[in-house]
């Protein structure tokens, strides 16, 4: 059984490593070790996850994914998570995640018979529905709470949009369109998606070349 680690980089670089070393630490803890790291920059509710997808593709049957929390799995809506668990299935791809404790028995060489197996693949499925449930109602709250503000701040003439990160743009820009980094690359060294990295690439580069032409 190889066992690989699935991580989202969408929170700061000091908590992915952290998150990174509690993952180590645990299967270090159970006698094995990762064979793999796949660190995702996309974000939101749907199953466009690059690193997820080649993930699930690398994996051979009864392989481990590791993750911090379920949710980074689990907070899609219902049609892709559901999408998931089929693919999870199809590979008899195991779950193991740090704040479900019960998921920890994919580690245990003597559970053998069939019996057992399937009681403990029965409990955490359960328990993975759940979470993912709750992580659905969360994020859908946040959204409507931000859509509320937006609203209210609009109504109040306060509104003005989301302001662009013009530092974090024209380092994107410098990287891949100065210095030909590859997409990926310009994602994880500013963080961002890699469909970020497309669009303000795309949107700065434009808009230079229409300087250039119209002589500023």
């Amino acid at each position: 059984m190889y066992i690989f680690g699935y991580l989202r980089a969408s929170t700061s670089d000091q908590n992915a490593k952290r998150a990174q070393k509690a993952l180590q630490e645990l299967v270090q803890q159970k006698g094995f070790r990762i064979a793999g790291w796949y660190i995702e920059n996309e974000s939101g509710a749907s199953l466009q996850r690059p690193e997820l997808l080649r993930l699930l593709d690398d994996a051979a049957i009864g392989d481990a994914i590791i993750i911090e929390q379920i949710d980074r799995l689990s907070r899609l809506d219902e049609e892709s998570w559901f999408k998931l668990k089929e693919m999870l299935n199809q590979k008899d791809l195991k779950v193991v995640s740090l704040d479900l404790p019960t998921s920890h028995i994919a580690f245990a060489p003597h559970i053998t018979d069939e019996f057992t197996r399937s009681m403990i693949r029965a409990i955490n499925g359960m328990m993975m529905d759940m979470l993912a449930a709750i992580a659905r109602k969360d994020y859908q709250d946040r959204r409507r709470r931000q859509a509320e503000g937006i609203m209210k701040a609009r109504e109040e003439g306060k509104y003005r949009g989301r302001q662009a990160d013009l530092q974090l743009h024209e380092k994107i820009y410098q990287l891949r369109v100065i210095n030909g980094l590859s997409i990926s690359d310009t994602a994880k060294l500013t963080n961002v998606s890699t469909r970020t990295v497309i669009r303000v690439a795309k949107k700065l580069k434009s808009e230079r070349l229409d300087a250039q032409g119209k002589g500023y």
